[in-house]
């Protein structure tokens, strides 16, 4: 199996080329948004035979700013977009290797569009769901 610790690194570099947006391939202590955090969320073993590959799922959770902010919302619709400067999706499969740590990825899903506390903060975020063949 490929290294979770090269596929976060990898993800996380992915991220980093929208501008102004923060990445973290561990959950800070105190998060600065915006930011995208990744997280190793599941693992198939076996995909391939005789070890071949495993599928791996990543959640990058995105928070782009308090809750009530109303650029927090215009902020979040461009991240959650299929294309473009500020795509979430855009950015990850722009290298699809994610510098060599896999064979491939591919963003899945946005999920839970909404409200995420973290502390006694209450941020405007996003789950996106990344597939990850290792």
């Amino acid at each position: 199996m490929a290294s979770i610790s090269n596929i976060r690194t990898g993800l996380a570099t992915r991220l980093a080329t929208i501008t102004g947006l923060r990445t973290s391939s561990f959950v800070p202590d105190n998060p600065n948004p915006p930011i995208a955090i990744v997280q190793p969320t599941n693992i198939i073993f076996d995909t391939a035979f005789r070890r071949g590959a495993d599928t791996l799922e990543f959640t990058v959770t995105l928070l782009v700013g308090q809750v009530s902010e109303r650029t927090s919302q215009s902020k979040m619709d461009g991240f959650c977009a299929t294309s473009g400067a500020t795509s979430v999706k855009a950015a990850i499969e722009a290298d699809k290797t994610l510098g060599g740590s896999c064979f491939d990825c591919r963003v899945t899903q946005m999920r839970s569009y909404g409200s995420i506390i973290v502390g006694e903060i209450n941020y405007l975020g996003a789950e996106f769901v990344v597939s990850v063949i290792a």
